[in-house]
């Protein structure tokens, strides 16, 4: 949070995050509205041979929230997706340290907003982790 003086008065100024919602199973998760290129609905995926299972396969872009990271254009499937929403950093809390349980890297924050709780992922982290590696093998198949 910064501080902004107006004729010697200070007043508070919050960073504001406008995420774009989506459902995971029975998880509300939540991911940069910058991030996302569009929406669309889901169709038929033609699995790829040799992929890692976390890879569905491809599709005609039906059914999948649209992202552009690291320059390049990928999709992830959901449940559904909510809305776009506004948050203050006051309302997001750091991801909970987990430590060999759970892998909280890609997470950057818990949102509290009503009765909801918003698992707000690092979408790029996560699509260029290690694990999941997607950016990396496209941009090395591409070289």
């Amino acid at each position: 949070m910064s501080e902004i003086s107006l004729e010697g008065t200070a007043i508070a100024s919050y960073s504001r995050r406008e995420p774009l919602t989506f459902d995971l199973g029975e998880q509300e998760c939540a991911i940069d509205i910058l991030e996302v290129q569009e929406i669309r609905g889901y169709d038929a995926v033609t699995k790829i041979a040799n992929s890692p299972e976390l890879i569905r396969g491809v599709n005609n872009m039906r059914g999948v929230i649209i992202l552009n990271i690291a320059g390049r254009v990928a999709g992830i499937v959901v449940d559904g997706v909510s809305d776009v929403i506004a948050l203050s950093d006051s309302q997001i809390s750091p991801a909970p340290g987990l430590g060999a349980v759970l892998d909280t890297d890609d997470i950057d924050g818990l949102a509290n907003l009503d009765e909801r709780m918003i698992i707000m992922v690092d979408i790029e982290k996560l699509m260029t982790s290690g694990e999941m590696g997607l950016v990396e093998q496209v941009q090395t198949a591409a070289a």
